[in-house]
């Protein structure tokens, strides 16, 4: 195919390390980006630090509402029936990231309780708070999806917030028989567990054994306390959730402000050195024509 005549051509750079070496003006490039996202890290750590702050601080009174809300369902000793098969997964969230595994520690939860619940026979749906937790959980358990709620995380939550979101559950229709609210506890500025705390439905409570010991408890006053404790919850799990993205986005940051002042400090040595070459080697043939001469 090819005649024993022709030649091949193979060009040799003279300089083989120079082609490999990063020059002045890519370092520097560089060296700014890492400086400009290094001030942003800065200045996300100093707003979430003034978030976490009043996250913290709002965090004590709320959790009155979700210890008190639960002591019904403990007192009155409520069990689900074995023949109740419908269970509800709320899934508490947000719409931001860059807070660390805050959203796939959630997603992690509600997948080992879709799995195990499944396997038991029963019928699982979930409600995601958070536009985040379905982008997680869309594409393996699109499904079980029922409703998604956007927009949190922007504002600190409040209970008029719980309430919209609780309303908007007893009102889509679907009868469920138990539920739980997964979400993320916080414990410290640098540690949180995902936690779960159970609710019921309006047939549950008031088919419990114990629900009897309590006297004037009609109808009307058990179904408008179901519907103030599933408020309750939620609001007292959202601001949990709401204190622990903060932490977390505030932790992570700061990691990304020392990352970037350690790959800046990298950068600057390797850029002194460049320069350092450059230069000697411009002596070396300043001096080398001198002796031509």
């Amino acid at each position: 195919m090819f005649s024993r005549g022709a030649a091949v051509l193979l060009y040799q750079p003279q300089w083989g390390q120079v082609r490999n070496m990063a020059t002045l003006k890519d370092i520097t490039r560089r060296l700014k980006s890492i400086k400009n996202i290094q001030k942003i890290t800065k200045s996300m750590k100093m707003v979430a630090a003034a978030k976490y702050a009043r996250a913290e601080r709002e965090l004590k009174p709320a959790r009155v509402y979700g210890v008190g809300s639960l002591a019904l369902y403990e007192r009155a000793e409520i069990k689900v029936p074995e023949d109740k098969k419908k269970h509800l997964i709320i899934g508490v969230s947000s719409d931001r990231g860059l807070c660390g595994a805050i959203h796939t520690s959630v997603a992690k939860a509600i997948k080992t309780e879709i799995s195990t619940l499944s396997d038991a026979g029963k019928e699982v749906m979930v409600v995601g708070v958070g536009d985040k937790l379905r982008g997680l959980l869309q594409r393996t358990h699109n499904k079980h999806f029922l409703v998604t709620f956007k927009e949190v995380g922007r504002k600190p939550p409040s209970f008029g917030d719980a309430s919209v979101i609780a309303l908007e559950l007893l009102n889509s229709g679907y009868e469920f028989d138990e539920g739980s609210v997964i979400y993320n506890r916080f414990r410290s500025v640098i540690s949180y567990k995902t936690d779960e705390k159970p609710f019921y439905s309006l047939d549950t409570v008031a088919g419990a054994e114990s629900i009897s010991i309590y006297d004037d408890i009609d109808a009307d006053v058990l179904r408008n306390y179901q519907e103030f404790t599933l408020a309750n919850i939620l609001f007292y799990s959202l601001k949990e959730s709401t204190t622990s993205e903060q932490s977390a986005r505030m932790t992570a940051m700061d990691n990304a402000s020392k990352n970037a002042s350690e790959i800046i400090d990298k950068l600057t040595l390797t850029f002194n050195r460049t320069r350092q070459a450059v230069i000697t080697k411009e002596l070396i043939e300043i001096i080398s024509g001198a002796a031509a001469l």
